[in-house]
């Protein structure tokens, strides 16, 4: 029979040993030394000032009273230094750090996730709570492939609820993508305050943009019939989508429609002419001075004249009509119409 445990190398004490007392003892430094361990640092010399009870892990080529024990744990006890060798499977709680590792027979390593693990929250280098119960803080995350594929679901209970990625800045959102209210595919953005749809995909692949600025303006009434040289407006629109506004107010009638965004536009004009007793012309004017689209007729009965262009337009600039010759000019939702797309 050894005269010492296996693990540990306790001593055993033995029959007919006189001072038991000592041996019992040594198992007890031994004991109250290496459960619960805590190393307060890995050090390569032994500090000045121990504390009774201190255990420190010895780094490569220690010195001093240190020497000849590298990796091994020094306990400081009874004013002395005493040593244990670790086994594979210690534990202990790093004080330097606050980690808890485990000594895999060779180097002290962090304690490894369990193969299945489940948890309530999880804080990676953040702070999780009951809301965000996933929260990490990392200048990327990596999300690769098992086998060929990899896919990320986020899934909502109801069609009126969200399954969204939301973009923020400073914690203020300025971009969101999923499924936002709806089934509907969407992309938002934000000034910080109001939410703007940029683009939405149906459940049939349809593809619509919601705030990009279509307008289809015409003037209210019946006939107008302008003089050489007047400038006449809108006053209604059938279609406003993306900002489109009534300016200033036309000489000739009706009001400017106001460019919300720069960018370059779609423009067609159609112009319903009800009689024209001389050759007349209708233009399409960007800020009452810049010829955008030209149309003219000759003498004659009704006829319905169109023209499109592609211009390059800033926000803010004005449209209006200058007139020429002599005509009555339809108006309506059915007559003369203006219509304008950013493209």
């Amino acid at each position: 029979m050894s005269d010492q445990t296996a693990n540990l190398e306790m001593p055993f004490i033995l029959p007919s040993q006189a001072q038991k007392h000592v041996t019992h003892n040594e198992a007890l430094l031994l004991l109250d030394a290496v459960v619960q361990l805590s190393i307060a640092a890995e050090m390569a010399a032994p500090p000045a000032s121990p504390v009774a009870g201190q255990r420190f892990l010895l780094a490569a080529s220690p010195s001093g009273a240190w020497t000849g024990h590298a990796g091994e744990i020094a306990i400081w006890q009874d004013g002395t230094w005493a040593f244990v060798e670790p086994k594979t499977g210690w534990q202990a709680w790093f004080e330097t750090g606050d980690k808890l590792k485990v000594f895999d027979g060779a180097s002290w390593q962090d304690v490894s996730m369990p193969e299945n693990a489940s948890a309530t929250t999880l804080g990676i280098s953040a702070s999780a709570d009951a809301t965000n119960r996933l929260a990490v803080a990392s200048p990327a995350s990596l999300f690769t492939h098992a086998g060929n594929d990899h896919r990320m679901k986020v899934n909502k209970a109801a069609a009126t609820d969200t399954a969204s990625l939301l973009f923020q800045s400073g914690w203020t959102g300025y971009a969101e993508m999923g499924l936002a209210g709806n089934t509907d595919f969407s992309i938002k953005v934000s000034n910080g305050t109001d939410w703007k749809t940029g683009l939405a995909i149906d459940s049939a692949g349809r593809v619509t943009r919601p705030s990009q600025p279509v307008a289809r303006a015409y003037r209210s009434g019946t006939t107008f019939t302008p003089t050489a040289g007047q400038q006449s407006g809108v006053t209604d629109l059938a279609v406003n989508q993306g900002g489109f506004s009534l300016g200033a107010a036309a000489a000739g009638g009706g009001n400017a429609l106001v460019v919300p965004a720069t960018g370059l536009y779609l423009l067609a004009l159609t112009v319903s002419v009800t009689t024209a007793s001389a050759a007349y012309s209708v233009t399409l004017s960007r800020n009452g001075s810049q010829t955008l689209l030209f149309l003219n007729g000759a003498t004659g009965s009704a006829t319905i004249l169109s023209a499109t262009a592609v211009a390059q337009l800033q926000q803010g600039d004005t449209l209006t009509f200058i007139h020429s010759g002599s005509a009555t000019i339809g108006l309506g939702q059915t007559g003369t119409n203006l219509s304008a797309a950013m493209i």
